[in-house]
């Protein structure tokens, strides 16, 4: 089935942890890229280099952490995409319609409730995603501070939504980082099968 949007996906193929979400989407991957770091040399001349590829054991500075990276389009407005993803009645209706979701609430699972200030806490999927958020703009952008509830405690990822307007609907950019390792592809097509799909099935 053809899907109304289009798709970049940026990752590491490693093995999956979000099972608790129960995500069965499968994606076309369009490709995956690591960015270069610059040469230390280029920044401190007088610094050898002494780091593997993993990173730099002195310093503590890694530089293999996964990033998702991805873009949908949506035919509805900003406003309505924006306010589909903090409005607590409307983000319910979303969840309903996810790959998550799709048996149904599992039993003892909480009511979604999100808010919709800056500092606010939400909980959705049942209580499986948890978080707060950062900075939201109206129609424009939404950060959240967002995990998984199986993560380690305290361990937070950034989820950075940005709305633009495009050929009369919504391009959706987002970047996600800072998730455990081993996290990448299965939080990739988790966002397709617990966002994006149902997000557009909802504001069709």
């Amino acid at each position: 089935m053809s899907r109304p949007m289009t798709r970049r996906i940026v990752f590491t193929t490693l093995p999956a942890v979000l099972s608790g979400l129960g995500v069965v989407a499968t994606l076309t991957k369009a490709g995956a890229a690591q960015a270069a770091d610059p040469e230390p040399s280029r920044l401190r001349p007088d610094v050898p280099l002494l780091a593997s590829s993993a990173g730099d054991a002195k310093s503590g500075l890694s530089r293999n952490a996964e990033a998702i990276h991805q873009e949908v389009f949506f035919k509805a407005t900003c406003k309505r995409v924006f306010e589909a993803l903090v409005d607590t009645a409307q983000f319910d209706r979303v969840t309903k319609l996810s790959a998550a979701m799709s048996a149904g609430p599992p039993p003892g699972a909480k009511p979604t409730q999100i808010s919709a200030a800056v500092g606010g806490t939400f909980l959705l999927f049942g209580g499986q995603i948890s978080g707060r958020q950062v900075e939201l703009v109206t129609h424009s952008r939404i950060v959240q501070a967002w995990r998984v509830a199986n993560w380690d405690p305290g361990d937070y990822s950034i989820a950075h939504f940005e709305l633009r307007e495009k050929d009369s609907g919504t391009q959706l950019i987002f970047d996600h980082r800072g998730f455990p390792n081993a996290a990448g592809q299965h939080l990739a097509e988790g966002w397709y099968g617990n966002y994006w799909e149902p997000l557009a099935k909802f504001l069709a």
